[in-house]
């Protein structure tokens, strides 16, 4: 059944241009939360759509290059490689040199990118009933539509350029996160400095626990300390847009810093972070029942024609804040399946710890 809608969502999804990866660049966020029967046909069905899109033909870099850069474009590099290093759902990136020595990724948006991209989210939303079993309980339609209203953004490479150039100035003494600086910047031209390390994803795949859980504390900071710090919140935490940066060969995990390659989507929280967060999680934690209530009704999250037992709704959310609860958590599929499977289905009840 599972395999039967893939193939179909294949099939459906296809004809579309960077709408496949970038949905499944979001669809991933929920993966591990999926039992793998119902995953693993769909993961399947996305990796083959990201691995069949070509990059572009180098003629048609150059023209890019030449149509926002100026026609003598080649001055401003020693370097330039055709191979492209790396693609992406509305570009691909370019190892070079620039004219000053410095070591650079030029990022290069395909042509008629944005407006592919925008048609093929607004074709998704009528298929929404085949990304369904993947989400248990979601309605996709809204889900598709803030992907609509954030791609408009990251295709703006001056927005990108603005909030990556904030967070290297704010970041610019951080011991333990680098970003960096931005080179050049034009319509849909990116360049930025070259960054080697570790990708993440290899660090999740392959590393060690002491690796995992260092390359999972940097995260974290970075998030969470990012909007007090910049008023942008990085909201597209997907494996590919970090890594992880030894101080040198051998060193141990607890050295590494984190590398953050790409700022295409933010938030902008110019208060930071909102209090009612640490205020809900804290009221939580207190086992408040009234008080957590009357917070979620005053934030919307409980509309007022609906009336709910205040001991249920705490019942409700402690398994979610479990690891606030423990000095240390481990975050297993299993534990995230039983969440995911539990949210779906508010009656159902809760699940023992899958971490320790």
């Amino acid at each position: 059944m599972q395999q039967r809608t893939a193939d179909q969502l294949f099939k459906t999804l296809g004809e579309l241009k960077g709408g496949a990866m970038k949905l499944g660049q979001a669809l991933s966020v929920f993966e591990s939360a999926l039992p793998e029967e119902v995953a693993g046909p769909y993961r399947a069905a996305l990796t083959k759509l990201q691995e069949a899109a070509p990059p572009l033909p180098a003629h048609t870099v150059h023209g890019v290059l030449a149509e926002r850069i100026g026609e003598d474009w080649r001055e401003y590099f020693l370097e330039f490689e055709d191979k492209p290093s790396a693609a992406a759902s509305i570009g691909q990136v370019h190892r070079g040199v620039w004219h000053d020595g410095r070591e650079v990724a030029v990022k290069v948006q395909y042509p008629g990118a944005g407006e592919a991209l925008l048609s093929d989210l607004t074709q998704l939303s009528r298929f929404a009933r085949l990304l369904g079993p993947l989400i248990p309980g979601m309605d996709i339609k809204p889900l598709i539509k803030e992907m609509r209203d954030r791609v408009s953004e990251e295709l703006d490479y001056e927005l990108e350029a603005q909030a990556q150039r904030v967070h290297a100035t704010e970041f610019a003494d951080d011991p333990d996160v680098v970003i960096p600086g931005v080179v050049h910047q034009s319509d849909q031209v990116l360049v930025t400095e070259w960054m080697d390390g570790i990708p993440l994803a290899d660090v999740i795949a392959d590393g060690t626990a002491e690796q995992r859980d260092r390359a999972g504390q940097l995260l974290a900071r970075f998030l969470f300390s990012g909007p007090a710090r910049t008023g942008l919140l990085h909201a597209d935490p997907h494996p590919g847009n970090f890594r992880l940066l030894p101080e040198e060969e051998g060193a141990s995990a607890g050295a590494w810093r984190l590398g953050v390659l790409d700022f295409g989507t933010v938030d902008r929280l110019p208060g930071g972070l909102p209090g009612t967060i640490g205020e809900s999680l804290r009221m939580t934690l207190e086992g408040n029942a009234a008080a957590v209530y009357g917070l979620l009704r005053e934030e919307g999250f409980v509309k007022e024609s609906i009336e709910l037992e205040p001991d249920e709704v705490l019942d409700y959310l402690l398994p979610i804040i479990e690891p606030a609860q423990v000095e240390e958590f481990t975050f297993s599929r299993g534990w995230l399946r039983d969440q995911a499977a539990r949210i779906a289905d508010p009656r159902s009840p809760p699940t023992s710890s899958a971490g320790s």
